[in-house]
This record gives structure tokens, sequence and C-alpha cells, in this order.
């Protein structure tokens, strides 16, 4: 790929008009720019970005989502087609099916997904509207700033409160806080708080409805990218270790950007500085083997896997589907998606209760991914 076209690529993240925005599902860059906000506020306004980027990519056929449209007002703008493909599509593909097949194996055994930095994510709504019945806790955490917005559109959306009050357990116990931007219910809650809080556990506040003993899956959409390792690794603990102690099975899902040494990274990392963004643990896990090595550090040693995004399509994607994909809009920038589709990856790892009732064994053990580094 001639190198005139990677700085123009990666300056187009910048701009939610003409391209897509910086990160993942919810805490990436802004496309309104970062001056004269601190650090904390550029991260929290990213969120409407990612649901736009997401909308783009449901307009145009690539995602299903019909709750989506319920937390935005404005049209959502058209991404490259290498946005949609990879960042949104092949990463919604992906986390999707960890989530659902992890739900779904011993569909009665209670499950539970706590959703860090959740932003305007709609996952909650789609799995339970595909199946009400489904023996699940969800929290969602995040920035007051964003949760206030969200229980503001999911009070005034009959489909979002439907599909809230139609769970199994939710029928007589959903509270909603306006003001606070709360959401409490045996199934779906939704707690402003910011993940700092977590980093000592003496410190960390009590999440309403939040089980210690049940399966439970930790997700990260480039979320603990922003913050220090030392901050992630004790916010990874304090969940792991003190609100689901041992021997409870508890898994991490990551999405975040890899390989920032090559050129691609190099531009990206100095793009995203110059927006007021800094990724301090991306240099600290740079590659897959590190990803890995990160998630077995942390105690989820019944299994870690990780693969780049260019490998979950080639691997995770069915020849028909990928037709269909292909087929939604014309993608002449295969280089420039070969290397995109490289600098960003998923990894998740778990912890075992024992292997004969492994509910994160029997679901992902035998899921495809890459041992290079």
């Amino acid at each position: 790929m001639a190198s005139p076209k990677l700085p123009n690529l990666l300056d187009s993240l910048k701009s939610g008009s003409s391209g897509a925005r910086g990160r993942g599902r919810g805490r990436g860059g802004s496309s309104t720019g970062s001056r004269g906000l601190t650090k904390d506020r550029v991260i929290q306004r990213t969120d409407q970005d990612a649901l736009l980027s997401r909308l783009s990519a449901v307009k145009i056929g690539y995602l299903e989502d019909r709750f989506a449209h319920a937390f935005v007002d404005e049209e959502p703008p058209k991404r490259f087609p290498i946005i949609n493909r990879g960042r949104t599509y092949v990463r919604s593909m992906a986390i999707d099916r960890l989530v659902q097949s992890f739900v779904k194996v011993s569909p009665d055994q209670k499950k539970q997904i706590i959703s860090l930095g959740a932003g305007s994510d709609t996952r909650y709504f789609r799995l339970i509207f595909s199946d009400p019945s489904l023996n699940l806790v969800y929290h969602e955490l995040d920035f007051k700033e964003n949760t206030l917005p969200k229980v503001s559109a999911i009070q005034k959306k009959q489909s979002l409160l439907s599909a809230i009050t139609s769970h199994r357990d939710n029928a007589t116990t959903v509270r909603i806080d306006v003001h606070e931007g709360t959401i409490t219910s045996q199934g779906y809650n939704l707690h402003a708080v910011d993940l700092r809080q977590f980093i000592n556990p003496s410190d960390a506040p009590s999440l309403p409805n939040l089980s210690r003993d049940c399966p439970t899956l930790l997700l990260s959409e480039c979320c603990l990218v922003y913050l220090q390792p030392s901050e992630v690794s004790s916010i990874i603990t304090t969940f792991s270790q003190h609100l689901i102690p041992p021997p409870t099975p508890i898994s991490l899902v990551l999405y975040e950007p890899i390989r920032p040494d090559d050129a691609f990274g190099r531009t990206m990392i100095t793009n995203l500085e110059n927006r007021g963004i800094s990724m301090p643990t991306l240099t600290v896990f740079p590659s897959l083997a590190s990803q890995r090595a990160r998630l077995e550090e942390a105690g989820f040693n019944g299994g870690q896997s990780a693969a780049d995004i260019k490998f979950l399509w080639e691997r995770w994607v069915d020849e028909g589907e990928k037709e269909r994909v292909a087929a939604l809009e014309m993608m002449d920038e295969v280089e420039e998606w070969n290397l995109l589709a490289q600098h960003y990856c998923v990894a998740w790892g778990w912890r075992s209760a024992d292997n004969d009732h492994d509910a994160f064994l029997r679901s992902w053990g035998n899921l495809p991914f890459q041992n290079d580094k």
C-alpha cells in the first residue's frame, strides 16, 4: 500500500461526517474534537459517535439492531466501508458470538454479564428480545454523564421498557432513577459509576443485584485501554477476586487495538494524541501473545485466546455471510482493510470452577484463535 494513503485513512477517523470514530463501541475518539475538554469528558463524548457508527452499519444492512435508533435523534453519517465491515460488523459479530454461546450453554443455569463502559450498547435488549426466558443478570457500568441520557431514552421508548419488563424476573422489580441515571432490577441494571472507583476493593461501590456465585462474563470494548495498566490490573482484581470471588467461574472479553509499533500503529497513536486521547495499555499489551499472557496473569487460567479482526473475518464468518456482506457496498481499499483489521483484536479468557461443569470451556473451547504473535 502506498504510504501516503495511511495518514489520509487515519485522519479520516477524526471526522464523524466523513469517516468513522476513532475507537470501539463507546470508548474512543470524539468527532467533535477535544479542545477545552477534560480527558474524562473526551472519553465520555465518544459514546454517541460510537452509536452513529453502529447505526451506519445497521442502515446499510451489516447488522440487525431494532433498538439502536432509540438512543439517537440524528441521521447517522455514512462510514467508510472498511470501518463498517471491520470495527463495526466483525467486532460485533465476534463479541455477539462469544456472548450468545455463553448465555445459551446450559440455559437453565443462571449467568451474569458485567459490561464495563457500556455507553449506548444495545446488547441486553437484543438478547432479551430474542429470548425473554434467558436466566440472565445484566449489569452496565458507565459515567453518569452517559447513563443519564440512556435512562431518559429507556423511559421514553416503549420497546426498551418492554424488553426490560418482559424479562422473566423483572415484572415487579424495575426501579428507574432519572436523576441519578440508574436502573435496578433482577435482570437489568444500569450503574452510574466511574470504573476507577473499583481500583481499591475496600472503596468499591455496591452494585445492586450483583451475583457473587453464578458464571460471570466481564466485557470491555475499548474501555480499559484508556486507564493506566496498574489501574486496569486492580480493577480486574476487584471484580474477579472480591466481587466475584473464586471458585465462581468468571471470564473477561476484551476488544482493543494492538500492534502500535509499525507505521499504521504509530500514525494511529499520533492521531489519537492530537485529539487528547492516550491508551496507556496499548504499548504494554501490543500483541496477541501479550493479550493472552495478561489474561493468564490476571487469573483467567482456564483458557486464553485472542484473534485480530482480519482472522475473525476469515475464520469466523462463513462463505455465504461473506458474500452477503461483500455485496452491501463496494470496498476498493483492500490493502487498507487488511492493515486496519490487523490492528484491532478480540481477546477472551476464563477461570474455571471445574472442567466437568465449565460453562466457558463448553462455550468457547472449540473456537478458532490465532497462535501467532
